[in-house]
């Protein structure tokens, strides 16, 4: 923030191309009360939108998981559609659903999906072959496995994939709003950008951060509602992928 502000002090530029974070901060004390109407609708789309694509991604994984044969043709449908740009139906979102919240939901939905899907549906395949065949020993069937063991040592997996997905929501929100909306942080950041008041901008974009920060301090809390052992499975996995 110094290094900004130092730069902005010595080259000049015009506010509407770089204010200085002392512009942005005094933009985001004076509209504070109209960035939080605003960004309460951001968070209730997101907060729906987080709730659904966990859900789906969840369901998505367990299905695949509960019925291999069928999973051989619905995994490779999801993988085709992760790799299209959901940024890029975003238009046809906006139709299908309207301008309102249904569409930034949906938008919210989709972006939250794919990183849960994939992390849950990896750690259901990965459930380790020594306990399956020690499994394979007892009377447990095909149901019970899975809800009793494959589910439970799958959870580190799960709340990886909601890590990644979380801070990601606040994005699908935005950018539902900057294609249609009259309400919310990505609309004000259109209509200050289109009378370039960039300082209003970078406003939003600090509420937006902060919101997603705050995103991820709750999947970190709500982690630690798990077992101590799946705790320390998923510590480890995440150590393990950086």
């Amino acid at each position: 923030l110094a290094l900004w502000q130092g730069l902005v002090a010595v080259f000049a530029p015009p506010p509407f191309i770089l204010p200085g974070p002392l512009d942005v901060a005094l933009a985001t004390a004076g509209r504070w009360p109209f960035l939080l109407r605003h960004a309460g609708v951001t968070l209730l789309e997101v907060g729906l939108g987080l709730a659904i694509g966990i859900a789906a991604g969840a369901a998505t994984a367990v299905f695949v998981a509960a019925f291999p044969r069928l999973g051989q043709l619905v995994w490779p449908l999801v993988l085709v559609a992760q790799a299209l740009p959901v940024f890029a139906i975003a238009p046809l979102l906006v139709v299908w659903f309207g301008f309102g919240l249904a569409s930034k939901i949906v938008m919210t939905s989709l972006i939250i999906f794919f990183p849960v899907a994939s992390a849950f549906g990896d750690g259901l395949r990965r459930t380790d072959p020594a306990i399956l065949d020690d499994v394979a020993l007892t009377p447990a069937t095909h149901w019970q496995t899975l809800a009793q063991i494959r589910l439970p040592l799958a959870l580190p997996s799960l709340v990886s994939g909601i890590r990644i997905a979380a801070p990601l929501a606040p994005l699908g929100a935005v950018v539902g709003e900057w294609v249609g909306a009259s309400a919310g942080l990505g609309f004000i950041m259109i209509q200050a950008n289109a009378r370039m008041q960039t300082a209003d901008v970078f406003a939003a974009l600090a509420v937006l951060a902060l919101m997603s920060l705050a995103l991820r301090a709750c999947v970190d809390r709500l982690a630690l509602l798990l077992p101590a052992w799946a705790r320390e499975a998923d510590d480890a996995t995440l150590s393990h992928k950086s």
